[in-house]
Formats: structure tokens, sequence, C-alpha cells
């Protein structure tokens, strides 16, 4: 009978064990998708939780996977300063944006181009919460921008608020006018008295 509750002990206690572990993980947080402009610049957003505080040991990576589903390309590293990429597609246009004070270990790509449609991961190290979820962002290169409902609604208020304001304009010019008007009639009939 002593084993089996030695053994219970020992099953309850990993079992904590591994929720512990798991609560201890670091979280990463990204859009799922961003779409920009060819021969743009645009800013791809990680974030990060930990249980733990931000250590100096903190390191990120940042990778790239082609949509032709070639090899992984390194594109950006930061191990207590960002490390640019010494080759490669994305060397001299990838720049750190992040602020590791915010939990924020953003980059910005320059000079989107189509050849960089793809999937780029945010991995994230903050010892000791070694193990945790990687963060993905699909990046979408469009040679224009489509003209969507938000553009619609964007020309449709700003036409609206012009409108508005001619409308007050008009209003306000009759009144003078009339009120000029309204000062002659009193005037006149002043010098007829």
């Amino acid at each position: 009978m002593r084993g089996r509750t030695w053994l219970g002990a020992a099953l309850v206690l990993g079992a904590q064990l591994r929720a512990l572990w798991l609560a201890a993980a670091v979280e990463v947080h990204t859009a799922k998708e961003v779409v920009a402009v060819n021969g743009t610049n645009q800013r791809l957003k990680c974030t990060f939780t930990s249980s733990s505080p931000v250590s100096d040991q903190l390191s990120v990576s940042w990778n790239f996977q082609p949509e032709d589903l070639s090899s992984h390309e390194p594109v950006f590293r930061y191990l207590k300063e960002p490390y640019k990429p010494p080759s490669g597609r994305f060397k001299e246009r990838v720049t750190w944006d992040g602020n590791i004070e915010r939990n924020d270990v953003s980059i910005i790509i320059w000079n989107l181009q189509p050849s960089d449609n793809g999937t780029f991961t945010c991995q994230v190290t903050n010892r000791p919460d070694v193990y945790g979820t990687i963060g993905e962002v699909r990046l979408r290169v469009v040679l224009k921008v489509s003209f969507s409902e938000i553009h619609f609604l964007a020309v449709a208020i700003g036409s609206a608020s012009v409108l508005m304001i001619l409308v007050v304009i008009a209003v306000i010019i009759c009144r003078q006018h009339r009120r000029k008007a309204k000062d002659k009639r009193i005037k006149a009939a002043d010098t007829e008295l």
C-alpha cells in the first residue's frame, strides 16, 4: 500500500510541475497577416508576455519562410543588442523597432518587394522561460492598394464633411446679407423721418 501512496504523490507532483512549466512559458503575439505596397516599408509587430522579468539573456530570432517553401532565412537577431543579418535578401533592409522594456521586439522591413511574400516568425526566449509560442506574420506585398470598402467610406465621410462646411458658409453669408439689407432699410427709414 505504501508504494501506491508514494506513486500517487509522485504523479500529483509531476502534474503540478508540468502545469507550472506550461505557465512559465513565453507567449508571443503578432498580427496574423499584413498587406503592404511594393516599394514601401512595413513594421512587423511582435510583442511577448513572460512570467519572469525581462532578463539580460533575452533573445529574439526573426526568420523568413518564402511562399515557395524554400529554406528558412534568418532575418534579424537580438541578444543584449540588435544584430542585422550579415548576408541574404534582408541585408541592409531590416532595422530594429522594438523596446525590450515594453516587451516589444518588432522590426521594420524596408523597400518591400514581391519576393518578400511569405511567413515571418518571431521567437522570444527569456530565461528562465525558455519555451513558448512562436509568432507568425504572413506578409503579402501587393503592387498597388486596391480600392476597398474602407477607402470608399473615407471618401464618403470626407465628401460629407466638405458639404457640411459649404452649407455652414452659405448660411453665414445669407445671414450677413439679410442683416446688411435690414440695416439699409432702417437707415433709409431714419433719413426719411
